[in-house]
């Protein structure tokens, strides 16, 4: 892991925000000269011993938004998951202006706008490289302020009315975030998390509910940490890691793979060699798969302009579709795979009875 520069004049120790409610809170006392006071008005959540503060986040009119073209939604109940994405393009920028940061939510809203056809951007909330955060799509911060209520977005696919999504400007399949963002990113999930009364557990990545590399193998590897850090912000336990699907992708090997290719060639794709190599056959049915259930692709790569080709990853939105729920003897395919699982790791259990998504996951871990 390669770490990027951030900007000197605000250091913020991986380590540090996981202490203490104060030491990951310290960041608005002993932040960036931008910061502005946090506010304290805010109503604390249902059962949270401490609520986390308001950070400073730039309104739509601050960094100049176009108006919206379609009406906002607005769903009278809160959202269940916290969701982290990165920009992917245009990439790691050293510029860390708060012009830089307004110019990069006009971007998004350009290219969700003209580009997507959606009527305004697309998260809720943009986190800069620099650690600014702005609001992205209208409504969304005085809505989140109430703590009732939910703006429905466009950041994750077929799950919109379930997530707020976060997205953090920066490519992070390979750098490490900066410092700013990181302590920005903690004090925005922080009070998001106090607002809606989301337990800590709820803090996901974007490839936990679709197929993509989003949000960076990097950024999605200390999810764990910022779930550590915002528990500590609100003086609760740390939670245990949630049970997630893998992610596998063209290039990908090992038992992984060999099982995820038994299970296809239950589903009929013959042509899948069982060879634990993620390949092209492998990449051909996993996307025809997508294809026939009408998966929606939904990938923060293209987030403001083009990015990589996710077709054919194979991660949380078609696993579900080839893991089945039946006894594993009953399924000699099935069976395969669960064989070729244990042996990667014997101690795995599952169940005695049917296999099921738990159990699967289980045994993918």
């Amino acid at each position: 892991m390669v770490a990027t520069s951030g900007p000197g004049r605000r250091t913020v120790l991986r380590g540090g925000l996981t202490a203490t409610a104060v030491g990951a809170l310290g960041l608005a006392a002993n932040g960036p000269a931008h910061a502005a006071p946090v506010r304290a008005d805010s109503p604390p959540a249902s059962g949270s011993p401490l609520a986390a503060p308001e950070p400073r986040i730039y309104t739509t009119a601050e960094w100049g938004a176009r108006p919206p073209n379609q009406q906002i939604v607005v769903l009278d109940r809160v959202p269940t998951y916290i969701v982290v994405h990165h920009t992917a393009e245009p990439g790691n920028s050293e510029d860390y202006s708060l012009e830089h940061a307004m110019a990069i939510c006009r971007s998004i809203q350009n290219f969700h706008m003209d580009g997507q056809g959606w009527g305004d951007s697309g998260q809720q909330f943009t986190n800069s490289r620099g650690g600014y955060i702005l609001e992205g799509r209208h409504q969304s911060l005085d809505v989140v302020r109430g703590g009732t209520q939910h703006v429905q977005g466009a950041n994750v696919g077929g799950r919109n009315s379930e997530v707020i999504g976060i997205e953090n400007e920066g490519l992070y399949t390979q750098v490490d975030v900066p410092a700013a963002l990181w302590g920005s990113l903690v004090q925005l999930v922080a009070w998001i998390a106090t607002q809606y009364g989301r337990p800590v557990t709820d803090i996901m990545g974007h490839r936990d509910f679709n197929s993509t590399e989003c949000p960076g193998d990097v950024l999605y590897g200390r999810l764990q940490e910022l779930r550590d850090a915002v528990a500590g912000a609100l003086g609760v336990a740390p939670a245990g890691r949630p049970s997630v699907w893998p992610l596998l992708r063209p290039g990908s090997a090992g038992p992984q793979v060999r099982a995820a290719q038994y299970l296809l060639r239950g589903r009929g794709f013959s042509d899948v060699p069982v060879d634990g190599v993620f390949g092209a056959a492998t990449k051909r049915a996993v996307a025809k798969l997508a294809d026939v259930h009408n998966v929606e692709k939904h990938t923060c790569a293209a987030m403001v302009r083009g990015g990589t080709d996710e077709t054919g990853y194979l991660g949380s939105d078609i696993w579900p579709l080839i893991t089945p729920e039946v006894r594993a003897g009953e399924n000699a395919d099935v069976a395969r795979a669960v064989t070729t699982l244990h042996r990667a790791g014997a101690d795995k259990a599952h169940s005695d009875g049917v296999l099921t998504a738990a159990d699967w996951k289980l045994l993918l871990a």
